[in-house]
């Protein structure tokens, strides 16, 4: 009966570590997907007015350059 007893309890533990794994899995599944897109590599996307920014600066910075 003791060894019975010993097969339950590793079983009840067993499963308790899948059901942890399963929410786990689910949380992530329920993730919106801008979350997975932050470790994304290249070009950051810039909109207009940023576009315009660096348009402006570097416009100067090459007005600089060429008094120079």
């Amino acid at each position: 009966m003791l060894d019975l007893e010993r097969v339950i309890d590793d079983l009840r533990r067993r499963k308790e570590l899948l059901e942890r794994a399963i929410l786990q899995l689910e949380e992530l599944r329920d993730q919106p997907a801008g979350d997975v897109s932050k470790s994304r590599r290249g070009r950051k996307s810039m909109d207009p007015a940023e576009r315009l920014m660096v348009s402006s600066r570097m416009k100067s910075y090459w007005e600089k350059r060429r008094k120079q």
